[in-house]
């Protein structure tokens, strides 16, 4: 009988474990090749995992909800139409990480985690998803961390091999095969009372109790990650937010006198978010240190400008696909890019990559109408530009023949900025740049 692995695919340069959120197939259903077997969801999207041969389901190695690794065997598939759903199909991830992670070395020595329901007299541990310098622990390092009972402040001290320093599972099997013991006696030595810090780091959220006639509504996945990572973003971020306002009365009259023809030639609209991009990118390279990133004591300045555009989906929720390499796209271009991401974003149908490397981010609060905004920086970024609704105003012209009021065409833009990274004089002479460039808009343009 021919039996065939089905693994879970690298999904993206970041992305290391995805959830099992709904198989499909049942065991004992006839599967074709590239049908949709498993939908699974990362911390970037959600996707379809086609199958990868044609035959029967006869194992499923991941249940609903758990956590799998990028490489581990979720599924096999028989070739044989005479075989039989294996009974054992009903294996924990505990055990799948056991006895059938091919991502672990080949190393006899390497340590077999077994985890249990029976008590090993030791007090209940709850691992947090951030720890106190801001680190994200993945579900599947937690879990191990809270078998093992290795504490918070312990996890702390892993020094990670992933992504900005992730702790990976292969990092915490390491720790738990030599180092756990001396860590712990090392943190029993030191008894030297540490001095109390001024606040707390992180405060508990409130209980709220509901009353009677309150409705109940369970956060759904995506909408406890945006929590998860607004909250992160706060914590690590101190942010400062610098407002402009900018006259586009010149970009606005443009539009009016070429959308038609554009929509004709190209087969699409062209909306104001691809101008107020191009501006935007214009000024991050007369200012390349708000299109930075922070490591530790490091900073990482990006040779890429990569535009994430914030997008709100149909469900409530928010997702922000990138506009890779902006610098090197046309104003069609862009706007050919803006459109085609938007559209899947609505669809549900961006792919891993459209997400992610992105290292500037645009957020248009305008099209709520709302005047203004104070964003938070989408991390590891440092900066996020909210674009304010453009308004019919009167205003003071200014004239060789004197002044005079006049209606204009404005809108506000909020710059949010980390100002561990970027002081206000840089943060304030960049938002000041894409006023600029935006008021300086050639209104005989040819595009």
């Amino acid at each position: 009988m021919a039996e065939i692995e089905i693994r879970l695919p690298k999904m993206g340069e970041s992305v290391t474990e995805a959830t099992i959120t709904n198989w499909l197939k049942n065991p004992g259903e006839n599967v074709s090749l590239d049908e949709p077997l498993v939908e699974v969801a990362t911390d970037k999207v959600d996707n379809e995992l086609p199958s990868e041969a044609e035959g029967i389901l006869i194992k499923q190695l991941f249940e609903k909800d758990q956590v799998a690794q990028v490489g581990d065997v979720i599924a096999i598939i028989s070739t044989d139409g005479d075989a039989a759903v294996s009974e054992d199909n009903n294996k924990t991830q505990s055990q799948v990480i056991v006895e059938e992670n091919p991502t672990l070395e080949n190393n006899t020595s390497e340590p077999k985690i077994e985890i249990n329901t029976t008590s090993n007299g030791n007090e209940s541990i709850k691992i947090s998803k951030n720890g106190s310098n801001g680190q994200y622990f993945s579900p599947l390092v937690r879990s191990i961390a809270e078998t093992e009972g290795i504490k918070q402040d312990i996890l702390d001290t892993i020094s990670g091999s992933g992504l900005d320093g992730r702790v990976t599972k292969k990092d915490i099997l390491a720790f738990v095969k030599g180092d756990k013991t001396s860590v712990k006696q090392t943190t029993q030595i030191n008894t030297q009372p540490a001095a109390k810090p001024l606040s707390s780091p992180t405060k508990a959220a409130p209980i709220v109790v509901p009353n009677g006639e309150d409705e109940i509504i369970e956060m759904d996945r995506m909408r406890r990650l945006i929590a998860d990572h607004m909250v992160m973003s706060k914590q690590v971020s101190p942010h400062v937010t610098s407002y402009v306002e900018a006259d586009v009365t010149n970009i606005v009259e443009w539009r009016n006198n070429i959308k038609g023809d554009f929509k004709k030639r190209e087969g699409e609209n062209i909306t104001y978010t691809p101008i107020l991009i191009e501006a935007i990118v214009k000024a991050i390279k007369d200012f390349p240190m708000v299109n930075v990133s922070v490591s530790g004591n490091q900073i990482i300045k990006r040779k890429n400008i990569n535009i994430g555009m914030a997008t709100a989906l149909p469900s409530g929720n928010l997702i922000v696909p990138v506009i890779k390499n902006a610098d090197r796209l046309s104003l069609t271009g862009l706007t050919k890019s803006v459109n085609g991401l938007a559209i899947s974003a609505r669809d549900n149908k961006l792919k891993p990559e459209d997400i992610q490397g992105g290292t500037y981010t645009v957020t248009n609060v305008g099209s709520f109408g709302n005047v203004m905004g104070t964003p938070i920086i989408n991390q590891p970024q440092v900066a996020i530009l909210a674009l304010g609704a453009i308004r019919k105003v009167p205003a003071v012209i200014e004239t060789p023949h004197g002044d005079f009021i006049g209606i204009r065409h404005k809108m506000y833009l909020s710059h949010s900025y980390d100002h561990r990274v970027v002081d206000g004089a840089l943060g304030g002479r960049f938002v000041r740049k894409v006023a600029d460039y935006l008021e300086e808009f050639n209104i005989n343009r040819d595009i």
